[in-house]
């Protein structure tokens, strides 16, 4: 009986460590082509900017493939999120080639556009096909979907604690076991060596000056968390009302990237705000060494809200970047911080605000930044989450618990008072 119950344990061990790394290695590999893809289409647009005219064409293209072949996958991360949830269908392998094609044309043709977003529904896709393989239960498959967006995550951003991690804390309040939390650190690692083995390199960014420990700086930082969140709040406002605009105004759906797509031409080409094109990465690091103007946040945040309403493809999350960098870079000025500090903070405080998730950033913050400044990273990661408001970037997130109840009660003394 006993040797019985062991053999029955190694095998399940067995089986998903298996998975882990199955899932890690494909994931990774995945992300690791999307990567130098995606730098040689940038490359490519940076030295032919002409090819921004063609913006509408690409969106064209990106809505006739999603409107005739991926119309089970258009909701994208969303679409993960709800089959967590609630567990329906199996989410067809198809996603990630689209995904993948849809967000190279995006970023070829100009549009304002992130990273995150292709390479965990790439990982996600991959992931959820073990289900038939192994022939997994529902609640077998929920870990799936967790070790695809671990690994998405991990792979893109070269931050294996903060993805495994975030894959977690995004469904914090579904139900999560402990086989999810560790299998996800596992695969996240794999994932991350994956790219590793690829010689593929990631972003590096630095914060040379931290500050002290004081009340002054302290109160500094809970300043920037607190523009961050206000900043993050009008990031997911601004993409779920263009979406809904187009949706609403455009019936069909291939119209609305080239309709937007010929609008985000003649603002960014027209007007010379090429900078604001793609992934926006000269950009943030640049905010870490020299102050940015004011608006620069604000602009990030109208052309990344657009393209995505629109139905241009890719993530959110660099541009949360890029808007949280710019956001600390211009309050630099005002506030005597050191610049690289401040656009760290904000950097990681503004994708804390969207996406519900302080701990994954403070723990990505550290990764990238070094430990250091990492009491003043989660204090600005956790005002920013509080001051974000109750939606974020993923209509399908369920958000609840201290901050959740707070709004609750927030709402229910303005009704009584009307």
């Amino acid at each position: 009986m006993i040797s019985q119950t062991l053999k029955k344990t190694f095998l399940t061990t067995f089986k998903w460590i298996l998975i882990c790394v199955l899932i890690g290695i494909l994931s990774g590999s995945a992300s690791a082509f999307f990567l130098v893809s995606l730098e040689w289409v940038t490359q490519f647009r940076i030295h032919h900017e002409w090819i921004i005219w063609l913006l509408p064409f690409g969106g064209l293209l990106i809505g006739l493939s999603y409107h005739y072949w991926g119309e089970s996958v258009v909701k994208g991360n969303n679409l993960l999120l709800e089959e967590y949830e609630n567990p329906q269908k199996l989410i067809p392998l198809k996603m990630a080639p689209l995904v993948l094609l849809g967000t190279l044309l995006t970023h070829l043709f100009g549009g304002s556009a992130g990273r995150e977003g292709t390479a965990v529904q790439m990982g996600g896709a991959i992931a959820d096909q073990f289900t038939k393989l192994f022939k997994l239960d529902n609640s077998e498959r929920k870990i799936l979907i967790i070790l695809g967006i671990s690994a998405g995550f991990a792979s893109v951003f070269g931050t294996p604690l903060a993805g495994a991690i975030f894959a977690l804390e995004v469904l914090y309040f579904s139900k999560i076991n402990l086989k999810s939390v560790i299998l996800s650190f596992l695969v996240a690692y794999t994932a991350y060596f994956t790219v590793e083995f690829w010689h593929v390199k990631h972003t590096h960014y630095s914060i040379p000056i931290v500050p002290e420990i004081s009340i002054p700086t302290i109160g500094y930082v809970i300043i920037i968390g607190i523009l961050s969140g206000f900043a993050a709040l009008l990031f997911s406002r601004s993409t779920h009302f263009w979406g809904s605009l187009f949706s609403k105004n455009i019936k069909y759906p291939p119209l609305r990237p080239f309709i937007g797509g010929i609008v985000l031409a003649v603002a960014i080409a027209g007007f010379g705000l090429t900078k604001f094109s793609g992934l926006g990465v000269p950009v943030i690091v640049d905010s870490f060494s020299n102050a940015n103007p004011w608006y620069d946040f604000l602009l990030k945040i109208l052309f990344t809200g657009f393209t995505l309403g629109a139905g241009f493809k890719g993530g959110e999350v660099t541009p949360l970047f890029f808007v949280g960098a710019t956001l600390g870079s211009a309050l630099s000025v005002i506030i005597p911080l050191p610049i690289a500090f401040s656009a760290g903070l904000g950097f990681v405080a503004v994708f804390s605000g969207a996406t519900h998730t302080p701990i994954a950033c403070t723990i990505m913050g550290m990764e990238l930044f070094g430990i250091e400044s990492g009491m003043f990273i989660a204090i600005a990661c956790t005002v920013a989450y509080f001051s974000s408001g109750s939606v974020g970037i993923y209509k399908s997130q369920i958000v609840k618990g201290a901050k959740y109840k707070l709004y609750q009660k927030f709402q229910k003394k303005e009704l009584e008072h009307l």
